[in-house]
C-alpha cells in the first residue's frame, strides 16, 4: 500500500473543458494544497470519444488510472459498456484485482455495493437524492463521506461545482484495501451517477 493512501482527507478537482471527452482529476492534500494524485483517462477509443458528447455518455466504457505525480499507479478503475447497471473493476498499484462495485437498481440518489476481490461486500455507497452527498457504510458505521462542502484549509482551491472532498474515517486501517476501493468509488460516483 502506498503512503499517499494513509491520508484521511482528499480534495478532488475535476478538469473542465468545453470539448472534454476524458475524465481527468487532480487530488490534493488539503493541508498543503499540493497535488498528491492525478486521475487520468488516457486511452479513449474514437467511438467512445464520440459517444461522450451524446446522451449515451454514462453507458461508455472507461479505464481510469490514479497515479502519484511521479507516475506510480495507486489504483486503476475499469468498466466495459454499461447499458443497464454498472459493474466496475478495481486494480491495485501492481494491477492485481482487489474488488469492484455493482450499481444498485432503483436507488434514490444512487448506490453501489463495494466488493472485495472474493466478491464479498466491504460496504455500501449511498447517495442523497437532494445533492452531492455520499456515504460509505458498513453495518451502520460510516467508513467515508464524499460531499461538495468543505470549510478546511484548502477551501480556496475549490470553488466550482466539479470539486468535492473525500473524508475517510480513522477506523479504516491505513493499509486496508478498503481505502483503495473507496478512492476508486469516488471516481465512479462522478462518471456513473452524476455525469448525466
Amino acid at each position: 500500500m502506498l503512503d499517499v493512501l494513509k491520508r484521511d482527507v482528499f480534495l478532488v478537482k475535476e478538469h473542465t473543458g468545453i470539448f472534454k471527452a476524458a475524465n481527468n482529476y487532480d487530488i490534493y492534500d488539503p493541508a498543503t494544497g499540493a497535488v498528491v494524485m492525478e486521475c487520468r483517462e488516457e486511452n479513449l477509443g474514437f467511438f467512445t470519444k464520440m459517444l461522450r458528447f451524446t446522451d449515451y455518455k454514462t453507458y461508455t466504457p472507461f479505464d481510469v488510472q490514479v497515479r502519484t505525480p511521479q507516475g506510480q499507479q495507486v489504483v486503476r478503475v475499469t468498466r466495459g459498456i454499461s447499458i443497464f447497471l454498472s459493474k466496475v473493476q478495481v486494480f491495485d498499484e501492481k494491477d492485481a484485482y482487489i474488488g469492484g462495485f455493482n450499481q444498485k437498481l432503483l436507488s434514490i440518489g444512487g448506490a453501489f455495493t463495494v466488493l472485495d476481490a472474493s466478491g464479498s461486500p466491504v460496504c455500501e455507497l449511498k447517495g442523497s437524492w437532494t445533492g452531492w452527498d455520499f456515504r460509505f457504510l458498513s453495518g451502520g458505521v460510516e467508513l467515508a463521506h464524499v460531499s461538495k462542502k468543505w470549510a478546511g484549509v484548502g477551501k480556496e482551491l475549490f470553488t466550482s461545482a466539479d470539486n468535492y472532498v473525500l473524508e475517510i474515517s480513522k477506523s479504516v486501517a491505513p493499509d486496508s484495501a478498503a481505502r483503495q476501493l473507496i478512492l476508486a468509488a469516488v471516481m465512479c460516483i462522478d462518471m456513473v451517477l452524476k455525469e448525466r
